[in-house]
């Protein structure tokens, strides 16, 4: 959770700034993109969500966290597949091996609900 809180003080300090800069006197909801190979954990940052708002513009906001599955894209297939974050860099499909991650490491603030 120690990880997750670190992330989540970068996440209130740049909603917080979003926030004084736009005259709000508060925030409903902060909305995250979090990949399931980005090494944050959707439960940790839930759990950590308060205390990296506490005493903050931030504080009491709502936390919704979009969880993106790891997907890579299969040059065989000619098309992206999803994988689960244990899968090796292969297809699923067809078995091909590939490196080319198309998505699963997002971590993104992707809105601020203002007020």
């Amino acid at each position: 959770m120690v990880h997750e809180l670190s992330l989540l003080r970068g996440v209130v300090a740049t909603v917080e700034l979003t926030a004084t800069a736009r005259g709000a006197t508060g925030v409903e909801a902060v909305g995250l993109r979090v990949g399931t190979l980005s090494g944050a954990v959707p439960e940790a940052l839930r759990g950590a969500w308060p205390i990296a708002t506490a005493g903050t513009i931030v504080a009491g906001a709502r936390l919704d966290i979009e969880e993106i599955p790891a997907a890579v894209r299969c040059p065989a297939c000619a098309k992206a597949q999803p994988i689960d974050e244990f899968f090796a860099l292969r297809c699923p499909v067809c078995g091909t091996p590939t490196a080319d991650l198309v998505a699963g490491r997002e971590f993104e603030t992707v809105y601020a609900d203002l007020n």
